[in-house]
């Protein structure tokens, strides 16, 4: 089967521009509280979000956070013009460019598509392949990996620009106000208190390559391997997961066999774990269910407890952490966990100090409304 290589990697978050800060903020696991969004149009209880630094531009927010990313991925990998001028393109988000349609009606302002951010990249890097827009919500940047990882191991591409983009959402932090599932403190899964999730704004954007392809053209390095993935639908609620998980279950399960990885193999996982009451306890009892409980489970890692919920981002940025913890064979402490962990979700979220990384594979969730769920594999290089 074509190995697919990740080369390059881009990110922006609220811990700030790049894969450099993304890390360094990971390993001190610093406190990460958000802010009430600047926006007198969030007339709601907790207006708050995790802000990232966008740069200015025409584009909407959300496209503009994926070309931030895909400048550095692209950089990164060391690709040149003739190669990026035959790469594919795919990007998840959940609401587009919101800001391009969550605005006052002016006759006078033309009407612009808010999924714009795959067409976006495709065209600053140059790219004459197929441009994806994915938008399944909370799934969309895992979604969007895994589609690319297809693609090449088909033989449909050598080299994909995949990743997962969202901003600010007037309407989404509206909905879950009324939802009641915003927590007034910050994102913190399985928390004992928790009361619900915040949103974040962020972009991750991987460049996926066949390593036939990477050889070929003598890349220096490369971060980790997309090796597996697994899609599966509960069909169960417009909202809430299955209470029973057994779809959750079965993502992780498919994503392990399509790596060719038993369950022993994985050193950590990065959770989808919002915040929300249900989901934590359903993601914890299939964590149980396919790695056993107690000591033998491999440490979570918990990405959303510090950059809080970036939607149709979140499983991109998860990837991109579960390849920066194979790089670095080192999982970062989890933010301290205060008044305690939930009895319900006794999964292990080591906290202190990074720890090394035992296995070689690490496993990332990302679930989403619409009982929409993916889980991806990465492998680490070889010792």
């Amino acid at each position: 089967m074509t190995q697919v290589l990740i080369t390059g990697a881009g990110a922006v978050s609220c811990l700030g521009a790049g894969v450099t800060a993304m890390w360094g903020a990971l390993c001190a696991a610093p406190d990460s509280l958000p802010v009430r969004a600047d926006d007198p149009g969030a007339r709601m209880p907790l207006p708050l979000i995790h802000r990232a630094p966008a740069e200015p531009g025409p584009d909407g927010r959300t496209t503009r956070l994926a070309l931030a990313a895909t400048r550095e991925a692209v950089a990164d990998a060391r690709l040149n013009s003739r190669q990026l001028a035959r790469a594919h393109v795919v990007i998840g988000t959940g609401g587009g460019n919101a800001d391009e349609w969550e605005r006052p009606l002016d006759p006078a302002r033309a009407c612009t598509p808010p999924f714009t951010a795959a067409a976006a990249v495709s065209t600053a890097i140059g790219a004459s392949g197929a441009a994806t827009s994915v938008s399944n919500a909370c799934a969309a940047g895992g979604f969007a990996l895994g589609i690319a990882a297809d693609m090449i191991r088909c033989g449909e591409a050598d080299v994909v620009v995949a990743g997962g983009a969202e901003a600010y959402s007037r309407v989404a932090l509206g909905c879950f106000n009324r939802m009641g599932a915003v927590d007034p403190y910050a994102c913190r899964p399985f928390h004992r208190d928790r009361a619900g999730t915040v949103f974040g704004e962020g972009a991750a954007v991987l460049v996926l390559e066949s390593a036939e392809h990477a050889r070929a053209r003598g890349a220096v390095r490369h971060y980790a391997a997309l090796a597996g993935s697994g899609w599966s639908c509960d069909a169960h609620h417009l909202t809430a997961p299955d209470p029973q998980g057994a779809q959750i279950r079965r993502a992780m399960t498919d994503a392990l066999l399509d790596a060719g990885a038993p369950a022993s193999s994985v050193g950590c996982v990065v959770p989808h774990g919002t915040g929300t009451r249900l989901n934590d306890v359903v993601e914890s009892r299939a964590l149980d269910a396919v790695f056993g409980d107690g000591p033998d489970q491999p440490p979570l890692y918990s990405l959303k407890a510090l950059i809080g919920h970036t939607a149709g981002a979140a499983g991109a940025l998860g990837a991109l952490a579960a390849a920066l913890i194979l790089d670095h064979r080192t999982v970062p402490p989890n933010p301290p966990l205060g008044a305690g962990q939930d009895p319900q979700c006794p999964v292990r979220l080591p906290q202190g100090d990074a720890a090394a990384l035992t296995g070689r594979h690490v496993m990332v969730n990302a679930f989403a409304f619409g009982g929409n769920n993916v889980s991806l594999v990465l492998e680490g290089r070889p010792a």
